[in-house]
């Protein structure tokens, strides 16, 4: 493995990163128009199997202590970074990766900078967005009625007893034209969701409302995402809708499993980890989620990927057991989820960084082919046509980024 020699300076903060990110292989994490974006790779490794996270966070341990970091900026992202996305599953084919780029620009509160890796040009310029392009998503492997029956199967799974909660998914398909500029989706995703993290890692991209952990200095924070309803109408509707979920006892008891998961990872890795005491109504444009805030201090000196190892899967995006919810998942769906459902996000070379849930996501392969997941938790009061209206509501954001 080479050391990598790393400088980051500081520069006046661009107007938008994604301008600056590769129009065809995308490196962008950002939120609020603050973040990163990388260009090129000065170094990729990649993990396969059950051991992926734990083996991605040694290795990172091993490239950070040999690298040699000249860094002024010293602000979250500056530095040595890298940008990394994971499978969900332990058996997925997909490959999970962190990947160093050559270059990355980046802003934070007013600070702008820019970090070469072993010596690459040092050239900031944004390159004009490529022509437009529209595309169409049609039902995949799992069609609307296959997915309301495999909610029947679940449902009946949970109320025999076999567990108390899965995240069932389904599929949307489709292929982007030759030459495409996914800067296009990118920008269309954080126009309209300012709020989440969009993100862009190996073809993989999105916008996630999901924080799965944070880790800075050895504070750790972490935001759970779980029970849904549909935006209102007009004011009226809305608060109505935002009341409805938050008095729901079947979303209340999906969020209740998702919080309880994050706690029990979290909880060894530090003294007084808490979450907040009850579940507060998260608007975003297409939709109300219950969300709970996790904070708290690291005492074992765990780094970002360390947490994400603990973490992944949450029963936000697997259930409760998460055995038992795995093996129902895999029973029930009959595709490879991917990078859907993992984790993606960047760190740094103390360990520090930033790691959503790869929701409202699609995978870009290199043929153009085109594969969006939406899911749903099941729980023992779900109703097919309602969990199927709920993967409707969160393919929004791919849907009209494409279309």
């Amino acid at each position: 493995m080479t050391d990598l020699t790393v400088e980051t300076r500081r520069t006046d903060p661009v107007a938008s990163l994604i301008p600056f990110a590769d129009a065809r292989h995308p490196l962008l994490f950002l939120r609020r128009g603050d973040g990163i974006a990388g260009i090129g790779e000065a170094l990729r490794l990649e993990f396969h199997g059950p051991t992926r996270l734990t083996d991605a966070a040694d290795a990172w341990r091993e490239v950070a202590a040999t690298a040699q970091v000249s860094d002024d900026v010293k602000v979250g992202g500056s530095g040595l970074v890298a940008f990394g996305a994971f499978a969900f599953d332990d058996t997925s084919t997909r490959t999970s990766v962190l990947i160093v780029p050559r270059v990355v620009i980046g802003r934070r509160d007013g600070v702008g900078w820019i970090t070469r890796v072993n010596g690459a040009e040092d050239v900031l310029s944004a390159s004009p967005l490529g022509s437009e392009y529209r595309l169409s998503l049609h039902p995949g492997l799992v069609a609307p009625d296959a997915f309301r029956a495999s909610v029947s199967t679940a449902v009946a799974r949970i109320l025999a007893g076999d567990l108390e909660k899965v995240v069932l998914a389904r599929d949307l398909l489709g292929h982007v034209p030759e030459g495409a500029d996914l800067r296009r989706v990118l920008l269309e995703l954080a126009l309209g969701y300012p709020d989440t993290w969009t993100f862009a890692v190996d073809g993989h991209l999105g916008s996630s409302p999901e924080t799965l952990v944070r880790v800075h200095a050895g504070d750790v924070t972490a935001r759970v995402l779980a029970g849904s309803h549909a935006r209102g109408a007009d004011a009226e509707a809305d608060a109505a809708a935002s009341l409805e979920l938050a008095t729901s006892s079947k979303d209340l008891d999906e969020h209740r499993f998702a919080v309880e998961s994050v706690l029990a990872a979290l909880r060894p890795h530090g003294a007084g980890i808490t979450a907040t005491e009850l579940p507060f109504a998260l608007k975003l444009p297409n939709l109300w989620h219950l969300a709970s805030d996790v904070h708290g201090r690291l005492s074992d000196g765990s780094g970002a990927l360390d947490l994400v190892a603990a973490l992944h899967p949450t029963a936000a995006v697997a259930g409760t057991p998460t055995r038992a919810a795995v093996e129902l998942i895999r029973e029930l769906e009959p595709f490879d989820r991917g990078l859907y459902g993992g984790a993606v996000g960047w760190v740094d070379q103390a360990g520090d960084g930033k790691w959503a849930i790869s929701l409202r996501s699609a995978q870009v392969d290199a043929d153009g082919t085109l594969t969006a997941f939406a899911g749903a938790g099941i729980v023992a009061e779900s109703d097919p046509d309602r969990e199927l209206a709920e993967t409707k509501l969160k393919f929004r954001p791919i849907v009209e980024a494409f279309g």
